[in-house]
């Protein structure tokens, strides 16, 4: 039988490859995005696509019902993959920003998730997938609201592995490292909002460090970048093995990070990760 998945966050990146991806092998991938026009134009590339705002109760409720009239009220998979980021440093970041962050990034993928569990608990089976990263398990300056994000999933993740395990339901992290996407560019307006990077004491270091990545040469790949094909792959082993691991790391410096936080020291960690 045709398996069925629904994903957030389909506009561009990773969930817009990894729908593609998945509606290549045969599953019934419901690809929902936060702008209808977002929608209408993977409409046309031949996905089924709904609208879904993370960040909009009633239309994350609307999003799960479109959903299961696709599916007949079953859904195989969900892999919650809609998030963007705030770069800036933490002193710099006002409290309603952070607010903002976490309405995305985890509070509208927690409300879709509790909404989707009794759903697979009827059916007695499910796969339950956050898409994380490297920056859930350690941390980079200049990314405190989205480190702040990610590792709260992982820890609400990890706990929910726990209470749901002997259900037929399998909850999984994956944790990409670098990965070629829209992220970069699709943060500028929510810097450019909350970040008043002139009047910080930061400043200097603004502008010779973080703007010139913001807003620097968008196609220089970072070191060890790998393209959105990589966390497709650890998806599709995610969601069709038959023992699935608790987390998947994707990329070179997630493996690298992953054993570094294993065996060093918190002031060598930092040390490390200071010197890039």
């Amino acid at each position: 039988m045709t398996r069925s998945i629904l994903i957030t966050g389909c506009s561009s990146g990773i969930g817009h490859h990894c729908a593609h991806a998945l509606n290549d092998r045969g599953w019934q991938v419901l690809a929902t995005c936060r702008k209808p026009e977002d929608a209408a134009r993977l409409r046309d590339e031949g996905l089924t696509t709904g609208v879904l705002d993370l960040a909009d109760t009633a239309s994350i409720a609307a999003g799960l019902d479109w959903a299961l009239d696709q599916t007949g009220g079953t859904l195989d998979a969900l892999f919650n993959n809609g998030a963007f980021g705030l770069p800036g440093a933490v002193e710099d970041l006002p409290t309603d920003g952070l607010r903002e962050i976490f309405e995305t990034n985890l509070f509208g993928g927690h409300e879709l998730t509790r909404r989707v569990i009794p759903v697979m608990r009827a059916q007695g089976h499910g796969r339950i997938v956050q898409n994380s990263s490297v920056l859930g398990f350690v941390t980079y300056k200049w990314r405190g609201a989205y480190v702040a994000t990610k590792h709260a999933l992982e820890g609400l993740t990890d706990t929910l592995r726990l209470e749901l395990r002997g259900t037929g339901l399998h909850v999984i992290l994956i944790e990409p490292g670098p990965v070629t996407s829209k992220i970069r560019e699709n943060s500028r307006p929510h810097f450019e909002r909350w970040i008043d990077w002139e009047r910080s004491a930061h400043a200097d270091l603004y502008r010779d460090t973080l703007l010139k990545r913001l807003y620097g040469d968008k196609d220089k790949p970072d070191p060890f970048e790998l393209p959105p094909e990589a966390v497709a792959k650890a998806l599709i082993r995610a969601l069709e093995a038959g023992r699935p691991r608790p987390r998947y790391y994707v990329t070179v410096p997630t493996h690298f990070m992953g054993l570094m936080r294993r065996l060093l020291p918190s002031r060598a960690l930092d040390w490390l990760i200071t010197k890039g």
